[in-house]
């Protein structure tokens, strides 16, 4: 336990700073082209706050996924986004509630093929 204006040390434990990064490379079942992911995208953050938790933090987790890696860390720690995955796939508000994002929505899969 520390005080306010202490700072979490590496070995802290809590993971609430945890420095957060890309996805590892993924594959999708099939192979997709840039206008599907991008719908999927879209038809996730439609959906994304019916699945719980609040809608600014769901706001705050779609611009990280789609801001550099520094901004995203900036705007997860600004709006206090406790990363439990370094890749944003599983992170928690400070009530404690639970955000999953699929990998879909944080990169791009290795099999995007070109639109014809």
């Amino acid at each position: 336990m520390g005080c306010a204006g202490s700072s979490q040390t590496k070995g802290d434990g809590e993971g609430t700073l945890k420095k957060i990064r890309k996805p590892k490379p993924w594959k999708h079942p099939q192979p997709l082209t840039k206008s599907q992911l991008l719908q999927m995208r879209e038809e996730f953050w439609d959906t994304a706050p019916h699945y719980g938790g609040r809608k600014e933090i769901w706001d705050a987790l779609r611009a990280a996924s789609e801001a550099d890696l520094s901004l995203a860390q900036a705007i997860v720690d600004s709006a206090g986004v406790i990363v439990q995955s370094a890749d944003l796939t599983i992170c928690y508000d400070e009530r404690g509630a639970k955000y999953e994002l699929p990998k879909y929505v944080l990169s791009e899969p290795t099999n995007l093929i070109q639109e014809s």
